[in-house]
């Protein structure tokens, strides 16, 4: 077994205590509603969840890359759009440590830690899997920038929540990707920033994803997060942390699907005994519980190459993202067929629990995208 310390163990049982008291028993009115519950985030905010990787001296709780994962890893097993949140504020932290001056950590990482949210916005309608493809554009004017562009399918930011945004553009096109682009801090209620359309998902809908608009938007100067060109670099900066949270979110959403699967199998009666007597059965049992356990190690791994800065990082975080997101896939299909029928009715949670893992192989780099960064990394 994995040993974590007496802090991880502590901030994984307040998690869990309090995913399971007031997050579960929203999960369903969340999954209706297509929103996050603004209640809910400033609770999190208080509990200082939203705030677990921002230093002390900025109002956060200062804690490292595998408290994290198991925070995340618990809201998961609860309301995986809710812990998509998190999961989201947290890779936006991790950016602004990485990258942020001074005064730009005072402001934006102690308004995340008291719940104001951030959001990433890189990807573009014609700039998916291909992030040097961008065509957002920011141009000098002055003291300013003006950008102009859209982004589409960003996290924590809806027609209600969302305060700021790093959005990546281009700033010089001859340069290209190395070089050629800057990241800014963009904040809600900025002259030609507007949020478009909210996206009516299949899933994850307690996360709202939507469109960014950018018509003229002038940004000041000192909201260059980094330096001007340091864009590409910034952004690829994020992917370690955010893939590592995907996983964390695949280990929650797939622990709640194996133990939904198990317990029915225990109570559903066919035949004169419960269906966990027949031995198929309990092959998917056995294969369930193998891949998730598998797919824990991974991302605990590759958690402890991001806080010991390992040259394996990146292969590590790929990984995990990878195997977690396809075995959260699985785990819920498997945890539908063993439910039967019933697996497909909104009455059990393994319906919005199928309905909800099917992202975690696409988004922060799709499965396809992960193979080829592992491959190339033992490849070179």
């Amino acid at each position: 077994m994995f040993q974590f310390t007496e802090e991880q163990r502590s901030i994984q049982e307040l998690v869990h205590d309090f995913a399971q008291k007031e997050v579960l028993p929203l999960a369903e009115e969340n999954d209706k509603l297509g929103k996050p519950n603004q209640e809910l985030l400033q609770a999190l905010a208080e509990l200082g969840i939203l705030g677990l990787n921002i230093p002390e001296e900025y109002g956060g709780a200062g804690l490292d890359e595998l408290s994290k994962v198991l925070a995340i890893y618990e809201m998961g097993r609860t309301c995986v759009g809710t812990a998509e949140v998190v999961s989201t504020q947290m890779l936006v932290n991790d950016i602004l440590l990485q990258n942020a001056n001074e005064e730009q950590k005072a402001k934006y990482l102690t308004r995340a830690a008291q719940g104001k949210l951030g959001a990433f916005a890189l990807t573009e309608p014609g700039a998916g899997s291909d992030a040097a493809a961008i065509r957002t554009k920011a141009v000098r004017d002055g003291s300013d920038f003006i950008l102009n562009g859209t982004k589409c399918f960003i996290s924590n930011m809806g027609k209600e929540e969302g305060d700021f945004v790093v959005v990546i553009t281009v700033t010089d096109p001859a340069k290209g990707s190395r070089g050629g682009m800057t990241a800014f801090i963009v904040e809600r209620g900025m002259p030609g920033f507007t949020v478009g359309k909210t996206e009516d998902k299949m899933g994850l809908r307690a996360a709202s994803v939507s469109e960014l608009i950018f018509e003229d938007c002038r940004v000041p100067e000192s909201n260059v997060l980094g330096a001007v060109g340091d864009g590409f670099k910034i952004a690829m900066s994020g992917l370690d942390g955010g893939r590592i949270g995907i996983a964390s979110l695949s280990l929650g959403i797939a622990q709640h699907a194996f133990d939904a699967a198990v317990q029915y199998s225990k109570e559903r009666v066919q035949f004169g005994k419960p269906i966990s007597a027949n031995q198929g059965l309990r092959w998917y049992i056995a294969d369930m519980a193998t891949r998730l356990e598998a797919a824990k190690l991974l991302t605990y791994n590759a958690a402890l190459s991001r806080m010991n800065k390992s040259k394996d990082l990146v292969i590590a975080a790929s990984m995990a993202k990878y195997y977690a997101s396809e075995t959260a896939n699985y785990i819920a299909d498997k945890a539908v067929q063993i439910h039967g029928g019933y697996g497909f009715i909104k009455d059990f949670a393994v319906e919005r629990i199928y309905r909800d893992a099917r992202i975690l192989k696409i988004f922060e780099g799709t499965s396809e995208i992960q193979k080829t960064v592992i491959s190339r990394e033992i490849l070179k």
